[in-house]
């Protein structure tokens, strides 16, 4: 039965189980591994390189291919084909909005790194606004302007990073329309091969979901901060800050018109909603 090239949607949630076919026992090599690759975790905390990417090293690497594998046994859109350098700078740059801004924690990092890659999955995390004021009074800074130096300067990189991410997630997104078009019409592929490819435009569309959604979580925590350090310490670099958090909001719609808005909802990053009450008749015949 062959995997219907035209709407992948369904892909998003649900992973065939032909991805572990390839490599017998891959499940259970992961199951065995996994504590130990939290354990290495332990000792190798994530570090960001240029321009909110993630620092170039063999860890990542190594969680990243577990986390393919990961994500493919808990039922969700996992492809074994190569990226192409399109998509993997997709996944670079979506490295900075899928990380903690800040965190005093080093094992929160490293907890926020194995989601990131999906070794773990993305629902377990609890939004909490109050996490990054938190790490702001924690961060031992001399004064309260510090503080709002922090806050502006987050928000002012995020803000410049998404237009860049935008525009490469619209690219992404023509290459994949492009391949689930090409897909009928070639004599060679195999059920395999439709089913990589269409789990390939899966990931990509769920990663840029997952992007969309944790700006707009970002943009609440740096309010939430924002005006918690105001009611604290009020200064004048107050309004700097409210400058940067405008930019950030004023930047994020350019992400809104690459997905359908139920996007995050339909990759399991947000609960279906709850189905609406069919209200009974106002008036009933006796």
């Amino acid at each position: 039965m062959r995997v219907d090239a035209r709407d992948p949607s369904s892909a998003m949630i649900r992973q065939p189980r032909s991805l572990l076919s390839v490599a017998p026992g891959l499940g259970r090599a992961v199951r065995t591994l996994a504590p130990a690759l939290t354990l290495a975790a332990l000792v190798s905390c994530a570090q960001q390189g240029d321009f909110g990417r993630p620092k170039a090293g063999v860890w990542n690497s190594l969680i990243d291919t577990t986390g393919t594998v990961a994500a493919g046994e808990r039922g969700g859109p996992a492809s074994a084909s190569p990226l192409t350098d399109d998509e993997q700078d997709l996944r670079n740059r979506a490295w900075r909005f899928l990380m903690p801004a800040i965190t005093h924690e080093a094992f929160l990092d490293i907890l926020a790194n194995l989601t990131r890659a999906r070794v773990l999955p993305p629902t377990w995390r609890i939004d909490e606004p109050a996490r990054y004021h938190d790490a702001l009074l924690g961060e031992g800074f001399r004064s309260p302007v510090s503080r709002y130096r922090r806050l502006t300067d987050d928000a002012v990189a995020d803000a410049r990073l998404i237009p860049a991410f935008a525009s490469l997630a619209a690219r992404v997104a023509d290459a994949d329309a492009r391949r689930l078009r090409s897909l009928p019409f070639a004599k060679t592929l195999d059920d395999w091969d439709v089913r990589q490819a269409v789990m390939r435009v899966a990931e990509n569309r769920c990663l840029v979901a997952w992007v969309r959604l944790e700006t707009g979580v970002r943009l609440d925590a740096y309010r939430y901060a924002l005006e918690h350090l105001f009611a604290e310490a009020p200064e004048a670099s107050a309004a700097e800050s409210e400058r940067a958090l405008a930019m950030l909001a004023g930047r994020r719609p350019l992400l809104d018109p690459i997905l359908p808005p139920d996007a995050a909802t339909r990759c399991g990053l947000l609960p279906a909603p709850a189905p609406a009450a069919v209200a009974g008749p106002l008036v009933v015949k006796g």
